[in-house]
């Protein structure tokens, strides 16, 4: 691709888009474009459609997603099956309806079974049963994937699948309702932090940027405690959910975005349907480390970026999900990538980047 090649990056704003966006700039891309959900909701076909029909972007990379940790898979269920397809079916087809070659589609590692092989490689894909409770979420992205791979191989075009690790990084959801384990981890144990200290005035900066439901603007000091401890968090002390020993791999989301770039500029769907045999199948691409630690490491890691000294607790009623899921990336090694940030330098960029935004 030339520098000044449209790209249209789906989820622009998110952790996965931002940073995707972001390292294309930084490689001198010129027409890298976005729209925010109020400009273009990507769940309406119509409007997906005027928008192609009106920018005609040569490049598209599929980063908008409706994504969440095991709270909010576990409760909207539907929500994540019906939303994930349907802004799939509309991105991909529309880029299909008008020429676009070339396209990114970012799915997930968690479209692999509950009890794969270990390191996971890409053909554990569709071996085993899934892992209940991100279910609907794991088959909307393996349908995604598939939609890709078959447009190849129908049509000639040059999709390519990426499935990212556990990602953290700069612009993550820390909303304490629906957000993923290590940045739902880092506030509870800040705001733990503050509570134990008795800055009450700290907590509720920390509320008025980023709200939580259950917690009125302008609750009084004991229902804002009330409202927290639902969360498992309470002065220098806090509540996690499972038993900490799931095993978990973690990647920096801007490592993952020079991936995504990397296999984006360099690798081809012919490529790896060279190596898949005579049925062409599970040509997706694993991104991550290949590297693993426990949520109780992490937690460690969490509570020393933090200068916490409180309690760290585990409520085992609360499901662990997956006990390991560690990526095979041998395939991505292979292509010319490897990671740079490692996870405890990582824990600790990303805790200040949470205080000062």
């Amino acid at each position: 691709m030339n520098k000044d090649t449209k790209i249209y990056v789906a989820g622009h704003r998110g952790l996965v888009g931002s940073a995707i966006m972001a390292n294309l700039r930084k490689r001198g891309f010129t027409n890298v474009i976005g729209r925010t959900h109020a400009e273009l909701d990507l769940l309406d076909p119509v409007a997906v459609k005027e928008f192609f029909d009106t920018e005609r972007p040569e490049a598209v990379v599929l980063a908008a997603a409706h994504v969440g940790g095991i709270m909010a898979n576990s409760r909207y269920r539907a929500d994540f099956i019906y939303e994930n397809m349907q802004i799939q079916q509309n991105v991909i087809g529309e880029a299909f309806r008008h020429g676009v070659k070339r396209l990114l589609f970012l799915g997930s590692t968690c479209i692999y079974p509950r009890e794969a092989p270990q390191p996971i490689p890409e053909d554990a894909l569709l071996t085993s049963p899934l892992e209940y409770t991100n279910e609907p979420y794991a088959i909307a992205k393996i349908a995604g994937l598939k939609m890709c791979e078959s447009f190849n191989l129908q049509y000639g075009t040059d999709y390519v699948a990426v499935m990212p690790t556990n990602l953290y990084g700069p612009n993550d959801n820390f909303h304490l309702e629906n957000s993923h384990v290590l940045p739902a981890m880092i506030r509870k144990v800040h705001l733990a932090k503050l509570l134990g200290a008795g800055d009450m005035a700290a907590v509720r900066a920390d509320l008025a940027r980023r709200p939580v439901s259950t917690i009125a603007p302008d609750a009084s000091d004991a229902e804002i405690l009330e409202g927290l401890a639902a969360f498992g968090i309470f002065p220098g002390r806090v509540r996690l959910w499972g038993s900490g020993k799931p095993l978990r791999e973690f990647l920096w989301s801007e490592d993952m975005a020079d991936a995504c770039v990397h296999v984006l500029l360099n690798v081809r769907f012919a490529d790896i349907a060279a190596t898949a045999g005579p049925d062409v199948r599970n040509t997706h691409i694993n991104i991550g480390t290949g590297k693993e630690l426990t949520i109780a490491q992490l937690a460690d890691l969490v509570a020393k970026a933090a200068d916490f000294g409180g309690t760290i607790e585990w409520d085992s009623t609360k499901p662990d999900g997956t006990m390991r899921k560690l990526c095979d990336v041998s395939r991505l090694h292979k292509l010319g990538w490897h990671h740079s940030v490692e996870l405890d330098e990582g824990v600790a960029r990303l805790y200040k980047w949470y205080l000062e935004n």
